[in-house]
C-alpha cells in the first residue's frame, strides 16, 4: 500500500532518513506508524531519491510504535 522515501521534519525543513542503513526493523516502524501494514521489503540505498539525511543510524527492533523511539 505505501512505498517511497521516509522522511522527517527538522527545524523547519525535511531531510530523509537512512542513506544505507535501512533494514526491515526500521521499515516496520514507519509503517505501523503511518498504518501501511507489514513491510515486504526495505531497500538500503536510495532507491527514491536522495535528500539532506537527518537521521543516519536507526536501531529499531521493529516493535516500536514511533520511529522517535528507536
Amino acid at each position: 500500500r505505501c512505498a517511497g522515501r521516509v522522511e522527517v521534519l527538522h527545524r523547519g525543513q525535511w531531510g530523509t532518513v537512512c542513506g544505507g542503513d535501512w533494514d526491515l526493523a526500521d521499515a516496520a516502524v514507519v509503517c505501523r506508524e503511518l498504518d501501511c501494514g507489514e513491510p515486504v521489503d526495505a531497500y538500503s540505498v536510495d532507491r527514491f531519491g536522495t535528500g539532506e539525511v537527518w537521521m543516519t543510524t536507526l536501531l529499531c527492533t521493529g516493535s516500536e510504535s514511533t520511529l522517535k523511539k528507536c
